[in-house]
Order: C-alpha cells, then sequence, then structure tokens
C-alpha cells in the first residue's frame, strides 16, 4: 500500500514510518486474549526500559487517551488526604496541572514564573521547607508551548531531600530526549504514544515506582477510570487493561517500540538534534525571532514570534504549507502571538530542508518581507 508522507512539524502527533501505521492491519482479536495481555506485558517491560528503570522497583501503567490523563492520573491518585501538591509552573502543560488541581478540589501551591524562564530553585527549596504538608511536586520537562527545557534533576533532588514525590510530564521528551529515571530523581514520568514513540494517539502510559503506586491504594479515590493503583493492580493480577484497551494502537506501538530500540537512544537523540538544529537555522536565515534563548531550549520545540508584517497570516501560510505536505503549528503563550516547529516524528535535516523551501514560497506568495521584519 502506497501511503502518502506528510511532514508534520506540530508537537505531535507526529509523523511515522508506514511499518508502524500497516502494524495496525491485523486480524481482529478479543483484548482479553492471553496472546494480546502478553503483548502487553512485554510493551511495559519495554516502556520502563526506555528510561532505564530496574524492573525490581519501577513499573509502567497503560491509560487510553491523549497524554493529559497521564497528569490527571498521576495528580489524583497520588496524593494523600490532608495533603498538599507544589506545581512549578513556567507554561501552559503545567499550568493544566493546575487546572487539574482546580477540578478535583486538591490542595496546591503555584509556583509561577514567565514561559521564557526556568524556575527559581531557592524558592522550590524554600516553598518545601515552608510548607511540610507538601507531599508531591509536578513540573513538565520540556514546556511544548515554548520549548523550554526545565532543570528536573535538581527540582527531584528538592523534592526527594523533603521525602515529597516527584511526578513529571515528559510527553514531550520520553523516547527523544534520554531520560534516566533513577539518576534524573523522578518517581513518575509520562508520555503518549504519539509523541517520542511515533506511534499512534489513544494509548498513554505512565512510569514510576513501584513501591509509590502500592502506598497509593490507601489513599483517596477521587476518580474511578482514572486512578493509578486500580489499572495497576488489574494488570498485575489479570495482564490486561482494567477496560477495553484501544487494540490497534497496542500493536502499533510494539513496532513503534521495536523500531526505538534498532535505531537506539543515542542515535534517535541525534537525528532528533540535526533536525533541531536545522529548524533553528532555517529561522535564523528568514530573520524569524524565537522566545526561548538557544541556552534554555529542549532541543525539540522551536517557538517563533509572528513578523510585524500588514501581510502576514499564520493561516495563509499554514494552508500553502499543508496543501504541500507539511504541517506548521500556532503557538501557546497567551501573551505573545507564535508559531511552532517541532524536532519531532520520522524525520531528518533533508525533510527541514524541503520545509523551508516550501515555507519561503508560502511568505514570498502572501507578499510578507524575506527575511521577516520587526519593529523594534
Amino acid at each position: 500500500m502506497e501511503i502518502k508522507r506528510n511532514i508534520l512539524l506540530n508537537p505531535g502527533p507526529s509523523t511515522t514510518t508506514d511499518t508502524v501505521k500497516m502494524a495496525q492491519v491485523v486480524p481482529d482479536i478479543c483484548p482479553r486474549e492471553k496472546e494480546f495481555a502478553e503483548m502487553m506485558r512485554e510493551l511495559r517491560t519495554d516502556l520502563v526500559k526506555i528510561v532505564h528503570g530496574d524492573p525490581e522497583k519501577y513499573t509502567s501503567v497503560l491509560f487510553c487517551g491523549s497524554g493529559t490523563i497521564n497528569i490527571d492520573v498521576c495528580l489524583n491518585s497520588l496524593l494523600p488526604a490532608e495533603k498538599k501538591i507544589l506545581v512549578v509552573n513556567n507554561g501552559a502543560y503545567s499550568t493544566r496541572a493546575v487546572e487539574i488541581c482546580q477540578y478535583y478540589g486538591l490542595p496546591f501551591i503555584e509556583l509561577k514564573y514567565p514561559v521564557d524562564e526556568i524556575p527559581d530553585l531557592n524558592e522550590v527549596e524554600q516553598t518545601l521547607k515552608n510548607n511540610p504538608d507538601i507531599a508531591l511536586v509536578h513540573t513538565t520537562h520540556n514546556e511544548t508551548g515554548t520549548g523550554i527545557l526545565n532543570p528536573i534533576r535538581e527540582i527531584g533532588a528538592l523534592a526527594h531531600k523533603y521525602n515529597v514525590v516527584f511526578t513529571v510530564d515528559t510527553t514531550s521528551t520520553l523516547a527523544m530526549r534520554p531520560i534516566d529515571i533513577e539518576k534524573d530523581n523522578i518517581d513518575f514520568c509520562m508520555a503518549s504514544a504519539q509523541k517520542g514513540l511515533m506511534a499512534m494517539t489513544g494509548l498513554s502510559f505512565i512510569i514510576g515506582n513501584k513501591n509509590i503506586i502500592e502506598a497509593s491504594a490507601e489513599y483517596p479515590k477521587r476518580s474511578y477510570y482514572c486512578n493509578l493503583f486500580l489499572q495497576y493492580d488489574f494488570f498485575e493480577k489479570t495482564g490486561e487493561m482494567h477496560f477495553t484497551p484501544p487494540v490497534q494502537t497496542v500493536y502499533a506501538a510494539k513496532q513503534a517500540l521495536k523500531e526505538y530500540f534498532e535505531e537506539g537512544e543515542q542515535n534517535k537523540w541525534a537525528r532528533h538534534t540535526r533536525v533541531f538544529n536545522a529548524i533553528n537555522a532555517g529561522l535564523d536565515r528568514l530573520g524569524f525571532r524565537q522566545v526561548i534563548k538557544p541556552e534554555l531550549r529542549a532541543g525539540l520545540v522551536s517557538s517563533a514570534v509572528y513578523p510585524d508584517d500588514p501581510n502576514w497570516s499564520f493561516e495563509a501560510v499554514h494552508d500553502y504549507c499543508y496543501e504541500r505536505g507539511y504541517t506548521i503549528y500556532p503557538g501557546k503563550i497567551s501573551t505573545t502571538n507564535t508559531f511552532r516547529l517541532c524536532a519531532l516524528g520520522a524525520i531528518d535535516e533533508e525533510d527541514i530542508a524541503g520545509f523551508f523551501k516550501v515555507f519561503e514560497e508560502a511568505l514570498k506568495a502572501n507578499n510578507i518581507s524575506v527575511p521577516v521584519k520587526y519593529n523594534d
């Protein structure tokens, strides 16, 4: 089957290989069969390997849904009664964690920072020191709305200094930027299959400490579907998801994991870095400004500021590129108009060269100055 190849520069879902796409075309199977349960067991084991976790200490738990379900599950499941969450927030996805706390009525403290700055570690420590009822710290590894990289290893060390659980949203870094769950002081990290794994939407997973999950069995139950212990316990007892899994998506994820290990962690990260460098070089050549300073970038998302050109139209430029097989994505910063180009997926630097040829054509076709102009 010949499948048209699109280059997705949005922050997920990402461009996939044809072999991952075709892995979904399988004979129908009941997900309660032992054969399917064994495949999920292997999948869970392989996910722990990606973050170099000791299988005796760490496990992975699968859920149906997008990456946000993981934040929901961790925050509502891992907070003991009468305790608080500390959210270290410098972007849209940590803001989402704040909103989850608000919706569940979970007690929380928010340390909020500008979207283009990293958190103040001294303030994080002082907050932990002054609030002994904090039981969980949450932050985001790479804030995909901007592309900033947060110092998770240092935040995790502070959390553990005060005997606090550390959960990290690694949705846009896991299986791309190397992560070592132990060395990075992470208790729980998370992602969804359509991001770093370059698989399909609909399957998400949390990788974390077994002992903490088992202790959470005694915590308040705030959700039936989104409870970490209930899902973990059902997997351990039956090998199955508590509720119906996304069968074909699991097959695609299994193939994507196979291709991940074949490419290798370091080779894959080197490829994403080549793509990221090519994106930045192209933006620089065309005169675009970026929100995040080079030294603070995670190496996966470039957030470019709209030029001050009366002819600029993100929609017009997007549509021109989309019609030619390239997808660009709007920004996620409330105070600044931006668009994003992301180094995710099964692409390499030659794809970026092709993109910038089309992107420059789009600018010129819409009478936008090249190089682009800013008023200040």
